[in-house]
């Protein structure tokens, strides 16, 4: 599985190595990581195997929110499986990131035996 994530904060990549850090390692997983929206957006036109990735973004982040990202994505990038992330668990934000085509919604901390089940399930689907 190939995991693109977007998260302004630079210690969840290092965060992401290492809970994933076996999966690395046996090549199941990859990753790539951009710092906001549009840095994964720019990222993403250069990827030719972009169908194959699965974007993980935080919805709070400065120039373009996850959500617009979400957003944009679906546009650009229909197939795209997208999981937002974020540290406000509110309903409204929930409802928006479904409707506009969301896999699923985590919380933070991050509870990532739940975020690997549903990496699984999407890659088998």
């Amino acid at each position: 599985m190939k995991l693109l994530i977007v998260d302004d904060e630079k210690d969840v990549q290092f965060l992401f190595q290492q809970k994933f850090r076996k999966e690395i390692k046996s090549g199941k997983v990859q990753m790539r990581f951009a710092l906001n929206g549009a840095s994964a957006l720019n990222l993403l036109e250069t990827i030719e195997d972009r169908k194959d990735f699965c974007v993980l973004t935080d919805i709070n982040m400065p120039e373009m929110s996850g959500t617009e990202l979400l957003k944009e994505i679906k546009i650009l990038y229909p197939y795209l499986k997208v999981i937002m992330i974020t540290a406000y668990g509110d309903e409204q934000n929930i409802k928006i990131a479904k409707q506009n085509g969301a896999e699923d919604y985590f919380t933070k901390p991050l509870q990532f035996a739940l975020l690997k089940s549903k990496l699984n399930q999407l890659e088998s689907a």
